[in-house]
């Protein structure tokens, strides 16, 4: 088996940035067309130009400062808040008594509003207060007095940054918790994976170790008596597992970091990009004691579905040798359905006691719950299993044509 490590980067305040990039540029050419369209309100015209080519050539050669949360940087910050506030400052003494007291806007105009929202989104709601506070105090010194509008125009980018400020700063708490949820997942896979191996193959040989040692008695059985302790330790390890945690990118850019493990299959053989015949995978289990009924046509599926299910038919079939007795018959139907295919296990042994399914998984026995119905269920499948006392065990599996689990993708 070989493992490949995806990594999944999200992040949600990228497109804030992007739309921040724009908005600079865009506000910047609108600020000097009301130059141009109000020339004749400017007193000191000279002074506005000088600002104006200020503000073009420091919007344009900062854009990539205002790409991401790395690249904006407090020192770029403050300088960029410096001159939002310069130009508020400068209004007085460029225009005329008329364009202040008509509400004309200031020489930056509503380009001041980026440079506070690049707070926001850099960080959160109490950067965005800490922004807003000078910006309110410049204009309030550019009118000379507290009038309605320019007391609406500060509380309203007051109130709009903190709230953008506080959306960012839930949504990264948000990113965070997502990325930890998706990496649970991840890893919960991959332990149940290993589970279902395990279970398959090293448990099953150290119960039958216990067994077969308490049968011959003498140093078998003390054999045996360890092999049964190393068999609880390590159904308590599978059961439990450990989950890594999530990561958080030292790039601010580019939000949450999810490590996702997937696990491909190493075979010798060529690559299998057809679809198999599951009767294939299903013939070696027919024996004196199990008989096999199968279509006619071959049933085709995906290799990882197809393998997965053998697989869990092949578990159904050692609950049955191992629980049933020896002397137990099964039988294997195969149903070819338009959209699905249908796998029924059924044996003539005294059946499952109401309640022992529930005793296992608590006792770290998962044979049922990971090595079938685990399977199934990454294949988008259902396992269903019917066992009234005295009266056997029938095991249905299904799983959709067209996969929709993991396994079904790779």
């Amino acid at each position: 088996m070989a493992k490949q490590v995806r990594v999944m980067r999200m992040s949600v305040e990228q497109p804030l940035w992007r739309a921040l990039t724009g908005y600079r540029v865009l506000t910047m050419l609108y600020a000097v067309g009301l130059f141009a369209t109000e020339y004749d309100e400017f007193d000191r015209p000279g002074i506005a130009i000088a600002y104006y080519v200020v503000l073009c050539v420091w919007t344009f050669a900062t854009l990539p400062r205002v790409q991401n949360a790395a690249a904006c940087t407090k020192r770029f910050l403050a300088v960029d808040l410096a001159i939002a506030v310069t130009g508020i400052v400068l209004t007085p003494l460029v225009v005329n008594d008329h364009h202040i007291d008509s509400g004309g806007p200031t020489l930056p105009s509503i380009w001041t509003a980026g440079s506070v929202l690049a707070f926001a989104i850099k960080g959160g709601w109490r950067w965005a207060a800490l922004a807003s506070t000078p910006v309110a105090a410049a204009n309030l010194f550019e009118r000379g007095h507290p009038a309605r509008d320019t007391v609406h125009n500060v509380i309203l980018v007051w109130v709009a940054s903190i709230a953008i400020g506080y959306v960012v700063e839930v949504a990264r708490a948000s990113e965070r918790t997502l990325a930890r949820a998706l990496e649970i997942e991840a890893a919960t896979r991959e332990r149940e994976r290993l589970a279902r191996d395990i279970h398959d193959s090293v448990l099953q040989v150290l119960a039958m170790v216990q067994r077969r040692g308490a049968v011959m008695g003498g140093e078998a059985a003390e054999l045996g008596r360890m092999a049964g302790e190393q068999e609880v330790a390590l159904r308590t390890l599978v059961s439990g597992g450990l989950t890594s945690v999530s990561r958080v990118s030292r790039d601010a850019a580019q939000g949450a970091v999810v490590h996702v493990i997937d696990v491909e299959r190493d075979d010798d053989g060529p690559d299998e990009t057809g679809p198999l015949d599951l009767r294939a995978l299903l013939a070696p289990y027919a024996s004196a004691k199990v008989s096999l009924v199968e279509p006619g046509a071959p049933v085709p599926l995906p290799p990882p579905a197809a393998r997965e299910l053998a697989a869990a038919v092949g578990a159904a079939l050692d609950n049955v040798h191992r629980h049933a007795g020896e002397h137990a018959r099964a039988w294997i139907l195969v149903e070819d359905e338009p959209d699905e295919v249908i796998v029924t296990v059924r044996d003539d042994g005294p059946g499952i006691p109401e309640g022992r399914l529930a005793q296992a998984e608590g006792e770290g026995r998962l044979g049922v719950a990971l090595s079938i119905r685990g399977r199934l269920r990454e294949l988008g499948g259902s396992a269903e299993l019917i066992s009234p006392p005295g009266q056997g065990t029938e095991v249905e599996l299904k799983v959709p044509k067209v996969s929709r689990g993991k396994a079904g993708q790779r």
